[in-house]
């Protein structure tokens, strides 16, 4: 494995790392629900309720007990 002869300065390093840089994070918006939230990620919705690819993943509380009430 290469080794350097001798040690690079700090500003040598910074100079070549100038180059990586974040890119802004991809925001889709749900069809179903028209919230905005990051591919492939699950989401929260106003009323509480998780969603992930359009379809309803796991329900809020509040609302399962509204319907063993009905």
């Amino acid at each position: 494995m290469a080794h350097p002869k001798s040690r690079g300065s700090k500003q040598r390093k910074h100079k070549r790392r100038t180059h990586f840089k974040t890119v802004a994070p991809t925001v889709a918006t749900c069809k179903t629900t028209g919230e905005k939230h990051l591919m492939h990620r699950a989401y929260f919705d106003a009323e509480g309720n998780m969603f992930y690819r359009g379809k309803m993943f796991i329900q809020s509380k509040e609302q399962e007990q509204e319907e063993e009430q009905q």
